[in-house]
């Protein structure tokens, strides 16, 4: 790791002194492909190591995202894909991650989502290899990280499965680390994990595909509880992956449905959009309306508009952010109604955070999201 970029963890309080030697004995680059495609503000780029070495390293040290699969390894060609479904995570969400799991020495890890294997190494030198399992569903990416970590001098049991079934051989578990994004807990996760015992996550719901870390406590009873500390985006688990909806399916031919249904709004796009808290806001709203999707685009006039889709029938809203603030809504549910009804509850509570939202799940699979405590649920809201 460079010294810069260590220094900056350091300074910022999160590589903490029980992390450090294992961050500075195993450097990223080691888990990173000759061609990657790190994340910059104006999208994904590609960088090989062969034709730009000083640009590979400078990315190989930065605190970025760095994408090393696209497509489920159908991608060809030095160009970036259509979807990352592979990756190297940035260094601080990598560490925020390791703070919530709360690891001690000795103790046994299952991972989740195996990936470069880059957390798998420093799990193993935290750890020790023989504590730590890495389960990967993807064949090619789990044979390139065994090679790395071979490479790098590692050797934690790496197993090619389906991550969501854990790994039973290995139970029961200490601390479970899961570095895909999920919608839906495994009871397989809770069942392989010792009473006591953590499990840390991104989780949320199919509205925007924002998550957010989650850290869960197991209990003896067999439930799993604990709060979300901060936003954050991961690759999904490739079974709970979004089917996008397609919008010939929702407005078929030219123009408004006969039936549907126009207004205006007071809320300003500034309160969904662009708020200092935008992400707390998004978060909320995306636990009060279930089954429900939304995206951004821009009308032919340049408006910016909102677009949400039902998932579970075939109810729209599009919402324009002009100055007339013009509403149009078809299908069973008035989608928009109840994103103002969610976002009217978020700011009547004191406009809360992601760390003040808490996640239960029972002993018999339901998943319960709370406010404050686990006996205020988060109501859902249907028009």
């Amino acid at each position: 790791m460079q010294r810069e970029l260590r220094d900056l963890l350091m300074e910022t309080g999160m590589l903490t002194p029980d992390w450090e030697t294992a961050f500075e004995t195993v450097p990223r680059h080691l888990f990173l492909p000759e061609v990657m495609w790190p994340a910059t503000e104006k999208g994904h780029i590609t960088v090989s190591r062969t034709n730009d070495p000083d640009g590979w390293w400078h990315w190989a040290d930065a605190d970025v995202p760095i994408v090393t699969q696209w497509d489920d390894g159908r991608h060809t060609g030095s160009a970036p894909g259509a979807l990352a479904t592979s990756s190297s995570s940035m260094p601080t969400a990598v560490l925020l991650m390791f703070d919530e799991l709360s690891v001690f020495d000795g103790a046994r890890a299952l991972e989740i989502g195996t990936g470069t294997g880059w957390c798998a190494a420093l799990l193993s030198a935290r750890l020790g290899e023989a504590n730590v399992t890495s389960v990967e569903i993807d064949e090619a990416v789990a044979d390139t990280a065994r090679k790395a970590l071979e490479v790098a001098g590692w050797h934690p049991e790496v197993v090619t499965g389906d991550g969501l079934l854990g790994w039973p051989e290995g139970a029961p578990y200490d601390r479970i680390l899961v570095t895909v994004g999920v919608h839906e807990v495994p009871r397989a996760w809770i069942e392989q994990t010792r009473p006591g015992g953590v499990i840390v996550m991104p989780w949320g719901t199919r509205y925007s595909g924002q998550n957010a870390v989650v850290r869960l406590v197991v209990a003896d009873d067999g439930t799993a509880s604990g709060r979300f500390s901060r936003a954050t985006r991961f690759m999904h688990v490739r079974s709970q992956r979004l089917d996008w909806p397609e919008f010939d399916d929702y407005l078929p031919g030219e123009g408004w449905p006969a039936d549907t249904r126009s207004s205006t709004t007071d809320l300003p796009s500034a309160q969904i959009i662009d708020e200092s808290d935008y992400a707390a806001s998004d978060f909320a709203i995306s636990l009060l309306v279930p089954d429900c999707v939304r995206t951004f685009a821009r009308s032919p006039q340049g408006v910016q508009t909102m677009w949400l889709y039902g998932l579970a029938d075939r109810s729209w809203a599009a919402v324009y952010f002009d100055e007339d603030s013009q509403v149009y809504q078809g299908g069973p549910r008035n989608l928009w109604d109840e994103v103002e009804s969610a976002h009217r509850w978020w700011v009547e509570r004191g406009r809360p955070g992601h760390e003040e939202f808490g996640l239960t799940v029972t002993a018999d699979g339901r998943q319960e999201v709370w406010l404050g405590e686990p006996s205020t649920p988060v109501p859902h809201i249907v028009s």
